[in-house]
């Protein structure tokens, strides 16, 4: 029953955050709001809702451990696992806003959700407020002067919607996120009491893969249809609007405690050392290109990182 709850509150949530994006991109263009200003900031809030409900509801139903464990576990998944298998697929050329903006604020998040976590292994609310001021400061910046550096993540064929057809995928957006986070996290409860292992597993394996099926579709997707894959500023962005937006929020609104010292001790090694290793794997051998040897290595670290986890 519990996997039957998790694949059904997946498939859920997958569905709402589709819905919520079609509406936010149809709204977007009715009322002529630039491309790309809905790519940075549209696109990018709606395919981080999965996350975001997961985290709220998980930290406000007492399950901290499975909204700290969601973002880290997605924020590997995004690189070691989703990144792994298209650049296996297929090789990509990296945009320069690579090493100018991208990486260094995904670093910079990163460390700032370390430094937060470290002292007391607790988010305030103040953090909080920190890390969504962040954001703001960060989306300011691209959108003013670094435009050229936005990669459009919208697709060609975006539809201009009448305003009733807007507010009805925002409706079955929002019960599709709502169901699906109710179901997912009674699932993946259930289960870890099942099996005897804690939340914090089965949010960095279960959950945290679960919500990067949307960004592993994508990419799988662009490669099988020989458009231009997914770029690596797409799945950095998601990244930091893991860290930002997602924890940011969260931790507004409710304080999120962790109680599994291993994610502290072991899981968000594992975030920041792939995360660091992106860097070198862009330069080596090959300047700004990653192909399948990039790939494999990726991917034999996250097998790692899955079995050292849930061994």
């Amino acid at each position: 029953m519990e996997f039957l709850y998790i694949i059904l509150g997946l498939i859920l949530l997958i569905l709402g955050g589709n819905w919520l994006l079609k509406a936010a991109v149809g709204l977007s263009l009715k009322l002529n709001i630039p491309k790309i200003v809905i790519g940075m900031t549209v696109v990018s809030f709606a395919t981080s809702a999965p996350e975001l409900i997961v985290s709220i509801k998980s930290a406000l139903d007492g399950f901290p451990d499975l909204s700290l464990g969601n973002v880290v576990g997605s924020n590997i998944a995004n690189l070691a696992l989703v990144l792994g298998i298209t650049i296996t697929l297929s090789k990509i050329d990296v945009e320069k806003s690579f090493y100018k903006t991208d990486w260094p604020v995904m670093m910079i998040a990163s460390g700032l959700l370390f430094l937060f976590l470290f002292d007391d292994l607790r988010i305030e609310t103040y953090e909080g407020v920190i890390l969504f001021s962040f954001l703001i400061i960060f989306l300011i910046y691209l959108l003013k002067f670094q435009k050229q550096a936005v990669v459009d993540e919208m697709p060609e064929d975006d539809e201009l919607l009448p305003f009733y057809k807007v507010l009805f995928f925002v409706a079955i957006g929002g019960v599709g996120l709502w169901g699906g986070s109710e179901l997912l996290i009674d699932g993946a409860v259930s289960l870890a009491k099942d099996f005897g292992v804690s939340e914090r597993v089965i949010g960095v394996t279960v959950v945290s893969i679960g919500t990067s099926i949307p960004e592993l579709a994508a990419s799988i997707v662009a490669v099988l249809k020989k458009e231009k894959a997914i770029s690596l500023g797409n799945l950095l962005g998601s990244n930091i609007f893991n860290i930002l937006a997602v924890l940011g929020i969260t931790s507004i609104i409710t304080p999120i405690n962790l109680k599994d010292v291993e994610l502290m001790n072991y899981d968000i090694y594992w975030m920041l050392g792939i995360s660091f290793l992106i860097l070198p794997l862009v330069f080596f051998p090959r300047k700004l290109r990653l192909d399948w040897k990039d790939g494999f290595i990726l991917l034999a670290l996250y097998v790692i990182f899955i079995y050292t986890t849930v061994s």
